[in-house]
């Protein structure tokens, strides 16, 4: 099991996300812990070990460590507007 580390600007982000979608991107993320590389995951080009996973028009984009079992969740946004 991988420890979730949620930085405190997703935590401000999550709060201006609909209420449909918050449901299931906080579902989303809560598996993370167990599965961090999940069905349609896609490792973000140009960085190390970037990742994100789609929630409808959102995207959750987020860092694992496996030499430490860590899955550190660094953006949710709006697909137009999470890699600006």
């Amino acid at each position: 099991m991988y420890k979730l580390i949620i930085e405190n600007a997703v935590l401000k982000d999550l709060r201006k996300i609909p209420a449909k979608y918050l449901i299931k991107i906080k579902s989303a993320i809560n598996n993370l812990i167990l599965l961090p590389r999940p069905f349609g995951y896609t490792k973000i080009e140009g960085s190390e070990n970037k990742y994100r996973i789609r929630v409808g028009d959102y995207r959750i984009i987020y860092t694992i460590e496996d030499d430490i079992l860590t899955v550190e969740v660094v953006k949710v946004d709006h697909r137009s507007s999470v890699y600006k």
